[in-house]
């Protein structure tokens, strides 16, 4: 697997990375043999990049990742996330009650992480979504001080906007951003990706198979507890508009005689060597398919004509609930 180079102070990860939040939430039903397959899969084909959560299970994904990555010291590279107030009642996301960047709830978080995880630093330590009680400044500084302890190696933010990162990054230099970024999910070129390529700071956008949607292949009738189910891009009419934007990607692929998913994902790769996609899979198939991307080279006209086929203007529905919205920092 090809590496690339998130910021300027050392992180270098596999080209595609592995996204694990739904090995055990939002997308219903989970089977943890199968995912600790995949995992395993993961590393014998390169992929040396997990994203994980403490809100993902919540809590259970990082004790799935441990399991996956005990005797692979020093060879697999964990981000995780703090950021949201989590109850000890309820199941999945009824426990999560809003965010939380308090820095002590910061520093239970990552002490939380460290033991789930089974290490003793964490890689790549993000903010998962902006407190707007608590300024950046003073909590990246308490992540600052989580590296000078050698609790976190380096620091990434979530769905920032380009203002914050600045004021963020002055504090302590950032090495990665993380926002949703796909054909059909365009906000991170209104300003996030100039700003981390002006201040050298490496680019992971998840979802980048817009959950599953771009593949072309997503069974539409969704478990109870899946999350997508109020997603205003999977209302039927949404969907049945957006599904012609993947036929057309989907007979571009063929051209290529690959999916319409790796086709996905070699748009996103195709969009600077500081990217590193980190698409889900909790099946193997899935996973060796998502790899195969990172092989396929796009011609620049194809490219383009993606770009304007899923112009924003041309996508139906939302990303998000407007509450879910609410948590994202606009520009």
């Amino acid at each position: 697997m090809q590496q690339r180079q998130l910021g300027n102070q050392g992180l270098r990860v596999s080209a595609l990375g592995l996204g694990c939040m739904g090995m055990t939430f939002a997308y219903g039903q989970n089977d943890a043999q199968q995912a600790l397959n995949t995992l395993n899969r993961a590393f014998d084909l390169g992929v040396d990049f997990l994203d994980t959560a403490e809100v993902y299970g919540p809590f259970t994904n990082e004790e799935l990742i441990a399991k996956a990555i005990k005797g692979r010291h020093g060879q697999v590279k964990i981000a995780t996330k703090f950021g949201f107030r989590i109850n000890e009642e309820g199941e999945g996301w009824q426990r999560v009650t809003g965010v939380n960047s308090d820095p002590a709830h910061i520093r239970r978080a990552v002490e939380g992480s460290l033991q789930r995880l089974g290490v003793e630093t964490i890689e790549l330590l993000y903010q998962h979504r902006l407190d707007p009680n608590v300024p950046i400044e003073e909590v990246v500084g308490v992540m600052a001080a989580l590296v000078k302890e050698g609790k976190v190696r380096y620091l990434g933010l979530s769905e920032i906007s380009a203002a914050t990162l600045h004021r963020a990054h002055a504090v302590h230099p950032i090495s990665a951003v993380q926002s949703e970024y796909s054909l059909w999910t365009r906000d991170p070129e209104q300003g996030i990706l100039a700003a981390c390529r002006q201040l050298n700071i490496g680019f992971v956008p998840y979802s980048p198979l817009g959950r599953g949607f771009l593949t072309g292949k997503l069974n539409h009738t969704f478990a109870e507890d899946d999350f997508r189910r109020g997603l205003p891009r999977f209302q039927q009419q949404a969907q049945e508009h957006n599904q012609k934007l993947v036929n057309q990607l989907t007979k571009m692929a063929q051209g290529y005689d690959i999916t319409a998913a790796q086709m996905a994902l070699a748009w996103v790769l195709a969009k600077g060597e500081d990217i590193v996609p980190i698409p889900g899979a909790s099946k193997i198939h899935h996973l060796e398919d998502n790899c195969a991307a990172v092989n396929v080279r796009l011609q620049a006209a194809d490219v383009a004509q993606l770009d304007a086929l899923f112009a924003a203007q041309n996508v139906q529905g939302e990303r998000y609930s407007r509450a879910e919205m609410g948590l994202v920092d606009n520009p």
